[in-house]
């Protein structure tokens, strides 16, 4: 049986990167959020006047990660979009195959399928890069977040300990 005869083919060659296309959708929407949260932190950190000499010090590595952290959010959400167009063409190729197919253009095939690969694989790239930048970037909020809780339990050791 032909692609043409078999409509549950054509509407995998649609349905497929229309899946990959919402889930690189939902990526952005949440990176997006992210983003949003490391400038928010990064305006707090900037407004904090700290005296002690150990708050300082974290609050600048605290700034520096947080640049990266923004650097590998903006890197993801390009990838993500990169993804979603990616895999948006993917199901629109497939659809115009899925038209012509039966009439006297009757483009090849292969061509369609070649076209179809093509734009599939930039966007599982850009899916799977984006998400490797997510990952990075988590490592490097949880690495704050244990610089905090350190210096958070030496002062509530310091507190506990005076008379």
């Amino acid at each position: 049986m032909s692609v043409p005869d078999n409509p549950l083919a054509v509407l995998t060659l649609i349905a497929a990167p229309a899946v990959f296309t919402n889930a690189s959708s939902v990526l952005v929407l949440g990176t997006g959020n992210r983003l949003a949260r490391v400038v928010d932190r990064y305006i707090a950190q900037q407004l904090r006047n700290e005296h002690d000499r150990a708050l300082c010090q974290m609050y600048s590595t605290q700034l520096e990660r947080l640049e990266k952290r923004g650097q590998k959010l903006v890197g993801g959400m390009t990838f993500f979009y990169t993804a979603v167009g990616s895999f948006a063409a993917a199901s629109l190729v497939s659809l115009l195959g899925a038209m012509l197919a039966e009439t006297h253009y009757r483009l090849s095939f292969a061509l369609i399928a070649a076209l179809v690969l093509i734009a599939s694989s930039i966007g599982f790239v850009g899916l799977s890069s984006g998400c490797t930048l997510l990952v990075q970037e988590t490592r490097l909020a949880l690495q704050s977040l244990r610089d905090e809780g350190r210096i958070i339990r030496d002062s509530l050791r310091e507190l506990s300990n005076k008379p």
